[in-house]
C-alpha cells in the first residue's frame, strides 16, 4: 500500500508540473458522501481546512465505483481530497450510458463547485452539460471536450501498454499472449495497439488474440474469455476492461491453485495489491488518481482552468508499471523496459495507436 501510494504523490508531482506549465464506500448502492476521515490507504491524513467551503462530485462510468480499476482510482483521489482539505466529495454510479447527463446534471443543480465524468462515454453528456451550464466547472478524465468551463485530462495509453508488451514478449513461455479490451472505443484500442506493438518489438514470434467483451462491468464474461485463452494456449493476458477485467484475474488464480503457468498484467491501478502477487505479472498504472488530485487541488487554490486538454504519458511519468514489478519480473527484463521506455521519450520510437 505504501508504494501505492508514493506512486501517486510521484505522479501528483509530475502532472503538477505539466498541467502548471500549459474498500467498499457504498451507503445505497449509488452514491456516497465524504466529509472527513483518512484517505484510501489507511492513512490519517489532517485536514488543512482550504476546501471546507467546497464540494466536487464524480460521477462514475458503467464499471462503477469498486472496479478495482479506473473508477476507483478518480474516487481515491477525492476521498484523499476530502481528508487533507476538508472539501467534501461524492460520487454517482453510472449504470448505462443514460445515467451519464443526469448525473452530472445532479451535482451540477444541487451547486458544486467541480464535477468529474470518469471516462471517455462521457463525451456527450460533459459537453452538452457544459454548454447549458456556462457557470458550472466540469472536468473529465479520458475525453477531450472542448469548451471553456471543462478540463480535460488524456493520457498516452498506448505508451505505457508498450512496456507492459514487451514485458509479455519476453516472458511468454508459449508465444501465445492475450488482450481483453472492454469497449472498443479510441482510448482502449489504444492499449491494445500500443500493446501489441511491444510484444511485436521483442518477440515478433508472439501472436497477440485480441478479444473485446464490450463491456466494462461483466466480470461473468471476462472470465469466460480469459478461460478460452488459456485453453488455447495463451499464458499472459493483458487486459483493459474496467470490472470485467477482474473475471480474467478471478480464471488466472483458479488457474493458478491448479498448477497452470499463466499470468495477468492489470491495468490503471497496481492490480497486485487487491488481486495478488501469485496471478499478477505486473499492471499498466495510469495516473488516473493524481491527475483527478491535482486539478480538485487546483480548483480549491483558486487555479483551476478550464478549455484545455492535457495528454499525459511517459515523459511527464504519468503512465508505466509499478514498483511491484520487481517480485514476478526478471531485472534484465526490467532493463530493456527502460530501455524501450527511453527510446520512446527520445522519439526514437514512435507507439502507433491505431
Amino acid at each position: 500500500m505504501k508504494k501505492s501510494l508514493s506512486f501517486m504523490l510521484m505522479l501528483v508531482v509530475a502532472i503538477s508540473l505539466v498541467l502548471s506549465a500549459c474498500g467498499q464506500d457504498k451507503n445505497n448502492g449509488n452514491a456516497n458522501t465524504n466529509t472527513g476521515g483518512s484517505t484510501n490507504e489507511g492513512t490519517k491524513v489532517e485536514s488543512d481546512g482550504t476546501g471546507k467551503d467546497f464540494k466536487i462530485g464524480m460521477a462514475t462510468d458503467v464499471g462503477g465505483v469498486n472496479d478495482k480499476s479506473f473508477n476507483q482510482s478518480a474516487w481515491e483521489a477525492l476521498k484523499y481530497i476530502t481528508a487533507s482539505t476538508g472539501a467534501e466529495t461524492k460520487f454517482l454510479e453510472s449504470k448505462g450510458e443514460a445515467d451519464m447527463e443526469p448525473n452530472l446534471n445532479n451535482f451540477v443543480k444541487e451547486g458544486y463547485d467541480l464535477t468529474w465524468g470518469i471516462g471517455f462515454l462521457f463525451t456527450d453528456a460533459i459537453k452538452k452539460v457544459a454548454e447549458e451550464n456556462p457557470e458550472a466547472k466540469l472536468a473529465v478524465i479520458d475525453a477531450e471536450v472542448a469548451a471553456p468551463n471543462v478540463t480535460s485530462v488524456t493520457f498516452a495509453e498506448h505508451e505505457g501498454s508498450y512496456l507492459v508488451g514487451v514485458v509479455a514478449g519476453l516472458m511468454t513461455e508459449s508465444d501465445k499472449i492475450g488482450f481483453v479490451g472492454g469497449m472498443e472505443i479510441p482510448v482502449i484500442t489504444r492499449f491494445e495497439k500500443g500493446f501489441a506493438a511491444g510484444v511485436a518489438a521483442v518477440n515478433p514470434d508472439a501472436k497477440v488474440t485480441v478479444t473485446y467483451s464490450g463491456a466494462f462491468d461483466k466480470p461473468d464474461q471476462g472470465k469466460s474469455i480469459a478461460a478460452t485463452m488459456y485453453d488455447d494456449g495463451v499464458d499472459i493476458i493483458f487486459h483493459a476492461s474496467g470490472g470485467t477485467g477482474n473475471g480474467v484475474f478471478n480464471e488466472a488464480t483458479e488457474r493458478k491453485k491448479n498448477g497452470a503457468k499463466v499470468w495477468v498484467i492489470g491495468v490503471d491501478k497496481d492490480q497486485s495489491l487487491e488481486f495478488g502477487d501469485e496471478v499478477t505479472l505486473t499492471s499498466m498504472m495510469k495516473g488516473v488518481e493524481a491527475a483527478v488530485t491535482k486539478v480538485s487541488k487546483d480548483l480549491i487554490d483558486g487555479k483551476w482552468e478550464g478549455g484545455k486538454t492535457q495528454v499525459l504519458g511517459l515523459k511527464d511519468n504519468a503512465v508505466g508499471l509499478p514498483e511491484t514489478s520487481t517480485k514476478n519480473v526478471p531485472a534484465d527484463v526490467l532493463a530493456k523496459v527502460e530501455e524501450y521506455k527511453n527510446k520512446i521519450i527520445s522519439g526514437e520510437i514512435t507507439v502507433p495507436t491505431e
